[in-house]
């Protein structure tokens, strides 16, 4: 789903940073690159992608979480960790693509919040 471009140009709303850029470097950074550029963004488009990484993250730390406690479940954690790499990766691509790809219920709650 391509609704929404990003702005051809750096604006000064997303730190001078090319927007496309700058979601990529939310989704690499993760949570903590997520949090920094959806405060300091205004771009809608970025602010989306920023909102996205901080809750594909997030959820990623809880599916861990659940696999490394449930004793019968730790063996396959690495599958969690393996799922989120490609996933981010895969994201990063399509930020950068100028795609502004929701991803199933952590898209929904990105598009409201951003």
């Amino acid at each position: 789903m391509a609704d929404e471009n990003p702005s051809p140009t750096p604006s000064s709303s997303s730190g001078g940073i090319d927007p496309k850029l700058a979601s990529l470097l939310a989704y690499l950074l993760s949570i903590v690159g997520g949090i920094v550029f959806y405060l300091i963004s205004k771009d809608k488009y970025v602010r989306f992608h920023a909102m996205q990484a901080i809750l594909l993250g997030a959820a990623y730390i809880i599916v861990f979480v659940i696999f490394v406690v449930v004793p019968f479940l730790y063996w396959i954690s690495w599958l969690a960790w393996l799922a989120y790499v490609v996933l981010s990766i895969v994201m990063m691509v399509k930020a950068y693509q100028g795609e502004k790809y929701k991803l199933p219920v952590i898209g929904n709650i990105a598009e409201k919040n951003s």
